[in-house]
């Protein structure tokens, strides 16, 4: 039990840092966090990423007792040498490791001049002072926490990592896939709050993108030899 939980633990951490480092949730955090306070920022891009780990690890853990663990095994095999090539093309194929900031950023500014286009002035006075009136907890939901928790969830439903983190809670022990994950993206989300835009424009996209595929190609490979060496 102990080494299996250190196992999914180290697994699901390395996988989540490699995948959300110069992913466009990672990106939205740090420009969010350049106009927002980071506080609320930070606490509802965490909040989200815990409820998706949480929720994808559920699945993962169910899926074996849906279909059998041996075939929940496979697909895991097949995921994860599926997701090495495709982090592995897109490494080799990228045009320019500042697109996906690019896009964040100009879809963000879009929201952000739709918001504040009759906002003049001491608006931001305002609304800090508005803020600090507020009690503790109800400024967790705030638009600017709303805001921050449904661009991060809605960014990640569906993306490499939370698939991966199905497969890998199939394979692995949940309970640490869930805290090598909520690590993982803690890490990831307070640097991007605190580095904001000026740590983004650093990350190469494309070496996260080939270090991320050399790993799921190794756990796909460790996967693949544990069930030759079962049989």
């Amino acid at each position: 039990m102990g080494l299996s939980l250190i196992e999914g633990f180290t697994k699901s951490l390395a996988m989540t840092v490699l995948s959300e480092i110069g992913d466009k949730t990672f990106f939205a955090a740090a420009i969010l966090a350049m106009r927002h306070p980071r506080k609320l920022v930070l606490s509802g891009c965490l909040t989200a990423l815990i409820v998706m780990t949480i929720l994808s690890a559920s699945l993962g853990w169910a899926a074996p007792n849906l279909i059998s663990r041996r075939w929940s095994h496979h697909l895991t095999t097949v995921l994860f040498f599926g997701f090495g090539l495709w982090s592995l093309w897109e490494g080799f194929t990228e045009e320019g490791e500042a697109e996906e900031l690019k896009e964040v950023e100009a879809k963000l500014n879009a929201d952000w001049k739709a918001e504040t286009g009759s906002n003049k002035g001491d608006s931001k006075v305002r609304e800090d002072l508005k803020k600090q009136q507020r009690p503790f907890l109800t400024q967790f939901f705030s638009p600017v926490f709303l805001k921050a928790f449904s661009i991060t969830f809605f960014g990640e439903w569906g993306d490499k990592s939370q698939i991966a983190t199905i497969g890998l809670a199939s394979d692995e022990n949940p309970f640490g896939v869930v805290l090598g994950g909520i690590v993982g993206q803690a890490f990831c989300t307070t640097a991007a709050a605190l580095g904001g835009k000026s740590l983004a424009s650093q990350i190469s996209e494309k070496m996260v993108a080939l270090s991320s595929g050399v790993l799921f190609l190794i756990f796909g490979l460790l996967s693949f030899l544990s069930v030759t060496g079962e049989s």
